[in-house]
């Protein structure tokens, strides 16, 4: 079953949203089936732009956020979110499918929809640039956007290349008033910020177990086009990034990388990891047929007396000796709107913004995964 449900029959339809509505609620399941038909768009606009008849904003200086990538990302999380907190925050949407920038625009009443990004750039009341196109892209809107003085959101990953990476870290030092947000949501998750205080009440290395079942995607996918770089790169730096905040960046370089993937595997990994402070990492991801419920995630870890469990980002269990405690969220929680709308914040109060050394040392943690991966052979992270 492939991600468009709207070819999916009619029962199939009524228990996804059922399914969704107890996992994400009614207003999330909602906006996600909007998304889906968004998705479908084929309304276009002819020229360079499309110019909102219905804008009337007499506080005009009130909508400066930019949207590059008018996905279903873009469609049912950022502007979604981003809507909640304020209507009237939108201006301009970008994308090479002039259907989707129109959607996106018409939908949460932005300003005007664009074919090319350099106008977002030129627009001296865009303040910040939710950068959610695809991957190899990230990196070249988010450099331009910085040395124009913008701030920028840049969803996962952030760069798919050293090369890029060095020019993203060379703005960030440059300009450092423009303030960089990343799209890694789940260290926002209330129920691991939980985990991570309990673990840090305690000593020692970690032994860290994720097991990920993904979303099975089409081999003429485009995250598979070589310069995207995979689903390494677009789906398992979610978890790098995550087992990089469990052990703190300060306890886990130099780290040794060790993959157990097979040779050619595009969709199915094991990558062991063991870092400088002797924690040891396991990530397993695999994506065989549909996940009826969407990804699907388990963290087992141990850190001297504690023992725990997280369980798609909704249940939490954890031991510290006899003591056993136990929390479940009504419904999921990533971290989504905590960090889509952090990043806003972050942007309108001129504060924030990621340390250049942790937007580095996520990055080179999941290219050297990504190359230990691909060459079957191990790679030492210094």
């Amino acid at each position: 079953m492939s991600g468009d449900y709207t070819q999916a029959d009619f029962l199939f339809k009524v228990r996804k949203a059922v399914r969704y509505i107890g996992l994400y609620g009614l207003a999330r399941t909602l906006v996600k089936i909007k998304g889906q038909y968004h998705m479908k768009a084929a309304a276009d606009f002819q020229g360079p732009r499309w110019v909102n008849p219905n804008y009337k904003d007499p506080d005009a200086t009130s909508r400066n956020v930019a949207i590059i990538g008018c996905g279903n990302f873009s469609f049912s999380n950022i502007a979604y979110y981003l809507a909640k907190r304020d209507p009237k925050f939108l201006r301009v949407t970008c994308d090479i499918r002039k259907s989707r920038a129109l959607s996106l625009c018409k939908t949460y009443g932005g300003s005007y929809a664009v074919a090319d990004w350099r106008e977002i750039v030129d627009d001296p009341q865009v303040k910040i640039v939710f950068i959610a196109s695809n991957h190899a892209s990230h990196a070249e809107y988010a450099v331009a956007c910085i040395e124009a003085g913008k701030n920028v959101h840049i969803e996962k990953p952030h760069v798919v290349t050293q090369d890029q990476l060095d020019r993203l870290l060379a703005a960030m030092r440059q300009y450092p008033r423009s303030k960089v947000f990343l799209g890694f949501n789940r260290p926002r998750s209330p129920l691991f910020k939980e985990l991570q205080e309990v673990l840090a009440r305690e000593s020692g290395p970690l032994m860290i177990n994720w097991f990920i079942a993904g979303h099975e995607i089409d081999d003429d996918h485009w995250y598979f086009d070589e310069k995207e770089g995979g689903r390494v790169l677009g789906n398992l730096c979610h978890w790098t990034d995550l087992t990089l905040h469990l052990v703190t960046l300060e306890k886990a370089f130099p780290c040794t990388i060790i993959s157990a993937t097979p040779a050619g595997a595009k969709s199915d990994f094991v990558v062991s990891v063991i870092f400088a402070d002797q924690s040891c990492a396991s990530i397993t991801f695999s994506a065989k047929g549909h996940a009826f419920e969407g990804v699907r995630e388990v963290l087992n870890v141990h850190k001297g007396n504690v023992l725990a469990n997280l369980t798609d980002f909704q249940k939490l269990t954890y031991e510290v000796i006899e003591k056993k405690t136990k929390k479940m969220l009504r419904h999921r929680e990533h971290g989504h709107e905590t960090n889509i709308v952090h990043s806003m914040a972050g942007s309108m109060e001129g504060s924030g913004g990621e340390a250049v050394s942790y937007v580095e040392a996520t990055a080179r943690f999941f290219l050297a995964i990504s190359q230990a991966i691909s060459s079957g052979k191990k790679v030492v992270l210094s």
